[in-house]
């Protein structure tokens, strides 16, 4: 459920959604929120829910999404929810769950959830209706819990973290405290309303961090970083996902493919065939990854926006994770992260979006014999250094074109060449 809060979602869907979950799971269910105004107001209506069907639910109070998964099976929960609308503005929320062992669940256990909403659902009464308890530690539990897994020692190294006035502020602090690092904080200073607000990954770009050895940007809840070097550059999903995966090669450490999806640059896919370390694309989403690594026995994924998952570690993204481990790197190899942002090349990129005319005609539009041509025709011009993704949107009637290339000319001007072709085929409504 997402949606603008006490408009698009309301505490009354929240509490239909707790009573639903507290039937599809029962035991005990954890629940957990970012930062934002409307948190509290749909977490108590969650957990009132969830207690109202029965179950025994654990409030975590402000604790990143990642850890809200991280202490599912440590608390012996059945399920766990989250209270977050993750890197979007502080008005919109939204409410997902994930199962005791702290994974996304399966698109049947969503459908279950989704027709118990829908249902006339009996209540218990008496000593069967659950009781709310309030754990106020959790974020250093969870804090002590990402430490007993990864706890590089960076003493003297300076780091900057940007906690988005989300989710990380307490327990980013906590662990990053914990390795000896010279700390420097911001974003850490939420009022509900200034979450992700010219903050965090969002606005990694905006990042000042002048004189530290390296900054680390979170966004509002917590499940993605991205990286700023040393010499102000910022390090992306890609780039990180390619450090982690020459180090893990290097160490042996590397199991399966390393999975990532289509957005992801295409000078990362060049990197990882130059270094002989075989790759899985997936479609666009964290869920498509992690289904994917599963299957694949995969130790390594993500996506360019800095969800990185590390299978030895977690069940889920996880910002602080994935940069205590790009630091861990850092500290053992003794090298810049300048330097090791070296391991890919960015390519230059050019994203177009092309409105249709007709609503959910997008599709229809990028599989055209016309545009099929006009990519046929790029295809052959960009050659070896570089690629064509159209991407028709599922929720807007738009076709996204994107556009890889060595030469950056190049790469603008066949985009705007397949743009018109994907244009005039949406003005022929074909």
């Amino acid at each position: 459920m997402r949606g603008i809060a006490n408009k698009g979602l309301l505490p009354e869907d929240a509490l239909r959604l707790g009573l639903a979950a507290s039937r599809a799971f029962g035991g005990t269910i954890l629940i957990g929120r970012d930062t934002r105004l409307s948190g509290d107001m749909l977490a108590c209506a969650l957990c009132a829910g969830a207690a109202s069907g029965g179950a025994e639910v654990v409030d975590l109070g402000v604790l990143p999404t990642p850890g809200v998964a991280a202490l599912a099976p440590r608390l012996e929960a059945t399920a766990a929810g989250v209270v977050s609308a993750s890197h979007n503005p502080y008005p919109d929320n939204g409410i997902k769950f994930f199962s005791g062992e702290g994974r996304k669940l399966s698109p049947g256990k969503e459908r279950e959830i989704e027709d118990l909403i829908a249902d006339d659902i009996t209540r218990p009464t008496g000593n069967g209706i659950g009781r709310v308890e309030v754990l106020d530690d959790a974020a250093q539990m969870y804090a002590e819990w990402v430490l007993g897994r990864l706890r590089p020692s960076a003493e003297g190294v300076k780091v900057l973290l940007d906690c988005a006035n989300g989710a990380a502020y307490e327990a980013a602090p906590l662990v990053f405290g914990e390795v000896g690092a010279d700390l420097t904080l911001t974003g850490t200073w939420p009022t509900g309303t200034n979450i992700n607000d010219g903050c965090g990954s969002t606005h990694v770009e905006e990042l000042d961090a002048s004189g530290q050895d390296v900054a680390f940007a979170f966004d509002g809840d917590a499940d993605r970083v991205l990286a700023v070097d040393e010499r102000g550059n910022v390090v992306d999903g890609d780039r990180i996902i390619a450090i982690l995966a020459r180090d893990k090669k290097e160490r042996g450490a590397l199991s399966g493919e390393v999975v990532v999806t289509v957005m992801s640059n295409l000078g990362f896919f060049k990197a990882m065939e130059a270094m002989e370390i075989p790759y899985e694309v997936t479609n666009v989403g964290d869920r498509h990854v992690a289904e994917a690594m599963d299957r694949l026995g995969a130790s390594l994924g993500g996506e360019q926006s800095g969800h990185v998952i590390l299978s030895e570690h977690v069940t889920t993204g996880d910002g602080i994770v994935t940069a205590l481990a790009l630091l861990d790197v850092m500290v053992r190899s003794g090298r810049p992260l300048s330097e090791l942002a070296g391991a890919m090349e960015v390519y230059p990129q050019t994203l177009i979006n092309v409105r249709v005319e007709e609503p959910g005609a997008a599709k229809a539009v990028a599989a055209s014999e016309a545009v099929g041509l006009a990519v046929s025709e790029a295809e052959k011009r960009l050659g070896d250094d570089g690629r064509v993704l159209l991407r028709p949107s599922g929720t807007e009637p738009v076709v996204r074109v994107m556009v890889e290339h060595s030469d950056e000319t190049v790469c603008r001007e066949v985009c705007e060449e397949v743009s018109r072709a994907v244009a005039d085929a949406g003005k022929e409504g074909t």
